[in-house]
């Protein structure tokens, strides 16, 4: 039996993202089994109580303190991953405790500033509270004439519609809630990639959608000049495009930007409407992808119709540079069937939100219904069971799996555990990945797949029956993790890897009906 110690520390506010990051880093320490770091709100102290890191809820804990939980093979290994943690919190900003583990969570900046301690270049402020407070900050963000990108969630709708339109009054522009990605001037905000700077200026309602066609336009040989996130409710009724619509704007005043893309799952129609207003009177070529949205009204428009996020990159390149660029070519994949017998089922296992509702919409049309815990119909929400009825998706950074645990961007090492139990299912023999690179993102997150791909394969083998696995990888050459260094640990474990999520899909699809 693990030995389970934690810690409260009463006042300790920390953002999201450093939390997630330090508690990838103490489940990093010797011994140590489980971790978990999280601001003591009821629901993430539950969270710590269902996972079995707290016994019961601690008496007096509020949702300003720190718990930091561990759960570690001898008592000694519990209180020095905790004492570990405890000094990552004061280390000087930027570094790590000594002994701390590669790659473990950087130290928190300490102290408070005032807006007035910031010079007049510092013109946006990049926001990531619990959602509670994430209004109030943004609000003097405002008053102090800054742009805002919010990366925090479950902020309620009203304050995000109240922000947007006193910004839009003073001239500034609100990213978000949930801006989980942006460019602006070539600087990265949240999980975003190293590009080249380029003529194309892309607005988003979508962080992993935004991040697949920046890089495919950067591997296509064109660039970026401002990639801007709406946050994913901003096509809403309730929110009404406020973000996109400012957004065309600025783009079309910009310089710098000689086409748009539009990016987004299909936005309300009425909003939908608005927006292709604007695009209709723009003096610069617009390429538009509501992924499976209806094409007809955006031809009205006047506007590039895509129905893939791949596509969506291509036809901006071709606008861009003036010069026909291919279609991205079909991956290879091999020939030996899963089975004989009936088809093998298909298990896609996502980090990116927007990439699993694209595989979907390409994998639906060669296979019928897929079922997902983030349906494209209702008909085919994932039961409770946890078994596959049939050809399955699943959006692995939704809040029902990233509950109290990082994103798998950040730690893909519950995706890799998943992918365990679904090689175990005797019926499954394609599974279908993304592997998103970039700032923000893990370090090696092909790496962190590896060992359980090729345990996979030894399960299968084990039941007589071939498993084959295909990849995406969204990145470039420049990001940390660079983009040709993770496809070739992919290929050299015999993944298939596509150019791009759609044709991954596509790679997958044609291996379920071989």
């Amino acid at each position: 039996m693990p030995v389970i110690r934690h810690i409260l520390i009463p006042n300790s506010y920390h953002d999201s993202v450093f939390l997630m990051e330090l508690s990838r880093g103490l489940g990093e320490r010797p011994g140590v089994e489980a971790a978990g770091v999280m601001m003591g709100t009821p629901a993430n102290v539950a969270v710590l109580v269902e996972s079995g890191l707290l016994a019961e809820r601690p008496e007096g804990v509020s949702p300003a303190d720190l718990v930091i939980a561990a759960a570690a093979g001898t008592d000694v290994e519990a209180a020095e991953a905790l004492e570990w943690a405890t000094r990552s919190l004061t280390a000087p900003a930027g570094r790590t405790p000594p002994d701390s583990p590669s790659g473990g969570a950087p130290a928190p900046r300490v102290g408070r500033w005032q807006w007035r301690e910031l010079p007049e270049s510092a013109r946006l402020a990049l926001i990531s509270t619990p959602g509670r407070y994430a209004a109030a900050e943004a609000w003097k963000a405002l008053r102090a004439g800054r742009h805002v990108a919010l990366f925090s969630d479950h902020v309620p709708v009203e304050d995000e519609v109240a922000l947007k339109q006193a910004a839009r009054d003073r001239g500034l522009l609100v990213m978000g809630p949930e801006c989980g990605t942006a460019i602006i001037g070539g600087v990265p905000l949240g999980f975003a990639n190293r590009l080249r700077r380029g003529p194309i200026g892309l607005i988003a309602a979508s962080g992993s959608g935004l991040q697949e066609v920046t890089c495919l336009i950067d591997r296509l040989g064109s660039g970026v000049s401002h990639a801007i996130g709406t946050g994913g409710r901003d096509l809403s009724a309730a929110v009404g495009g406020l973000t996109m619509q400012q957004g065309i704007d600025l783009l079309l005043g910009d310089e710098a930007t000689r086409m748009l893309v539009l990016l987004s799952k299909p936005p309300d129609p009425q909003v939908a409407a608005s927006v292709l207003r604007r695009v209709a009177h723009a003096r610069k070529p617009v390429v538009v992808c509501f992924l499976g949205g209806d094409p007809e009204p955006i031809e009205a428009a006047g506007a590039s119709v895509a129905r893939t996020l791949e596509e969506a990159a291509r036809l901006a390149v071709e606008l861009a540079t003036q010069r026909p660029i291919p279609a991205i070519s079909a991956a290879e994949v091999p020939e030996t069937p899963v089975r004989q017998g009936e088809p093998p089922l298909l298990c896609g296992l996502f980090a990116g939100g927007t990439l699993a509702y694209e595989a979907m919409l390409v994998l639906r049309a060669a296979l019928g219904p897929i079922w997902s815990n983030a349906p494209l119909d209702s008909d085919h929400r994932l039961p409770e069971t946890g078994q596959l009825p049939g050809h399955t998706c699943l959006d692995l950074g939704a809040e029902e799996f990233t509950a109290g645990q990082p994103h798998p961007m950040i730690d893909g090492t519950r995706r890799a555990a998943r992918l365990l139990d679904v090689a175990a299912d005797p019926r499954v023999g394609v599974i279908l990945l993304d592997v998103i690179l970039g700032l923000g993102s893990e370090p090696d997150p092909a790496g962190t797949l590896l060992p359980a791909i090729a345990q996979a394969r030894q399960i299968a083998g084990r039941g007589e029956r071939t498993l084959h696995v295909v990849a995406s990888v969204t990145g470039t050459a420049d990001d940390p993790q660079p983009y040709a260094a993770q496809v070739e640990k992919l290929t050299k474990e015999r993944v298939v890897v596509a150019e791009s999520n759609a044709a991954a899909a596509r790679a997958a699809a044609a291996l379920v009906m071989a």
